[in-house]
C-alpha cells in the first residue's frame, strides 16, 4: 500500500471516530448554544428584551435542521472549490512557463 493511501486512509478513520467518540461517551441532552446563551441571559438579566426577532421562523425543527445542512454544504462546497483552485494553480505552476515561443506572460 502507497504511502499516501495508508495517510487517507488514517484521515477517513480519524474523521469517524471525531464524529462517533462524542455520541458513545457523552450522555444526557444535546443543546444548542443558542438555547444555552438564551437561559443564561434570562436567568442573569429577566427583564432583558431582544433586539429584533427573526426573519424567518422554520416550521418545524426539521426544516430548520434541513436549512442548517444545506448551508453546511454550501460552505463545504466553496471552501472545496478554493483547495481545488489552489491545488491546480500550484500544479500548472501559476503560467509562469510561456505557451508560445515569444510570449512573455
Amino acid at each position: 500500500m502507497r504511502r499516501s493511501t495508508l495517510v487517507n486512509w488514517l484521515l477517513v478513520l480519524a474523521v469517524v471516530a471525531l464524529a462517533a467518540l462524542p455520541l458513545l461517551v457523552v450522555q444526557g441532552e444535546w443543546g444548542g448554544a443558542d438555547g444555552v446563551a438564551q437561559d443564561a441571559i434570562s436567568e442573569s438579566h429577566p427583564d432583558y428584551e431582544p433586539w429584533f426577532t427573526s426573519i424567518y421562523e422554520p416550521p418545524s425543527g426539521e426544516v430548520a435542521s434541513g436549512l442548517f445542512a444545506l448551508q453546511a454544504a454550501i460552505g463545504a462546497g466553496i471552501v472545496g472549490y478554493y483547495f481545488g483552485v489552489a491545488r491546480t494553480k500550484r500544479r500548472l505552476g501559476r503560467g509562469t512557463t510561456p505557451q508560445h515561443p515569444g510570449d512573455t506572460t
